[in-house]
């Protein structure tokens, strides 16, 4: 049983037969070559043809999908956040409001 469809740069999959996951990272068309990273970190190469073969599947990418990439920088991740200290821990949560809810509460207060 192999996968019917062709490799997808940045999709993980996951091997049926030996239960390990990988990325793909790059189709080489010209090479006739599939660059896989492994989430362990190792690097393979992967013929085109075998591809169809390979028992695969689809799957979600790992909740720490980080740890085999090499020199990930935090900005590289997309989080807008900043880092929260022990003081935020203990305060309310903000509850968004509008401009006009924001000035009536501002005006019940003074």
């Amino acid at each position: 049983m192999g996968i019917q469809q062709p490799p997808i740069i940045s999709q993980w999959y996951r091997h049926l037969d030996k239960g390990q996951s990988f990325q793909v990272t790059a189709v080489d068309e010209e090479a006739g070559t599939i660059e896989v990273q492994h989430f362990d970190g190792d690097l393979e190469e992967i013929e085109v043809e075998d591809w169809p073969d390979m028992a695969l599947e689809t799957i979600e990418t790992p909740e720490d999908w980080t740890g085999p990439m090499d020199d990930i920088e935090r900005d590289d991740l997309g989080y807008t956040e900043t880092e929260m200290q022990p003081g935020d821990w203990a305060e309310p949560l903000n509850e968004t409001s509008t401009s006009q809810e924001s000035e009536e509460r501002t005006e019940e207060e003074d």
